[in-house]
């Protein structure tokens, strides 16, 4: 269905976990997540999403020395797929993708979104959970060195309301104990929050800071980066 001249056009609607989710194209290439009738992301940059992973990359090569060992990631969220690509494209040796959505799974299985994904999830080193992420890190599990986290519009502005748990005190622990030591997290938000980085701090990291992305009006995205005590 076409919402105007020039609008939206529907791709794909399901139910899922948590409610609808909607693939919209604009255009011919450009493709939106809608869940619940809020815009979650869409495939016009990509900017963010990849510096999410090389923040994270980049800040364990000055944690420390880590000698031959290479690094483990988990990216909570495939959403577009910016980010599984960046990861693949990278040196980590494990990669663990976790997504809520059976649909956007498929829709990189089957449908569009495989062009972003890069054939991403085919790669050896990429075992996918689908999972609520919150859930899964609360169980028992091996650590990673990065935890690299986008299922939101930000701490500040959640896409379901149970999500907020995710930025909690307990939430942020849960995070904090599936980190190696000296692992980093990285949180992609829509919007700069000084809020969240104090409840980083209280809930135990180091090194908290926060990176934008340039843009040229209105707020940037940001990715909010922070250590897991050596």
């Amino acid at each position: 269905m076409i919402a105007g001249d020039g609008g939206p056009v529907v791709v794909d609607r399901r139910n899922g976990p948590a409610g609808e989710i909607v693939l919209r194209r604009r255009g011919e290439r450009r493709y939106e997540i809608i869940a619940n009738g809020c815009f979650l992301m869409d495939t016009s940059d990509g900017r963010s999403e990849r510096l999410l992973v090389d923040a994270a990359l980049q800040a364990l090569d000055r944690g420390g020395d880590r000698g031959e060992d290479k690094p483990s990631v988990l990216l909570g969220g495939l959403g577009v797929g910016f980010s599984l690509a960046r990861a693949a494209a990278g040196p980590w040796e494990r990669i663990e993708v976790v997504e809520r959505e059976p649909a956007v799974v498929a829709w990189h299985r089957e449908g569009p979104l495989g062009e972003f994904s890069a054939g991403a999830l085919d790669d050896p080193r990429v075992t996918l959970v689908v999972d609520d992420l919150l859930a899964h890190l609360r169980r028992p599990g091996r650590a990673y060195d990065a935890l690299c986290l986008d299922i939101d519009n930000g701490p500040d502005w959640t896409v379901t309301e149970n999500n907020g748990s995710l930025y909690s005190p307990s939430g942020l622990g849960a995070c904090r104990n599936r980190l190696t030591p000296g692992g980093v997290l990285a949180v992609w938000s829509a919007q700069p929050s000084a809020a969240f980085e104090a409840a980083l701090r209280s809930a135990g990291f180091e090194r908290v800071r926060t990176l934008e992305i340039p843009v040229l009006r209105g707020v940037p995205d940001v990715v909010h980066l922070a250590h897991r005590a050596s």
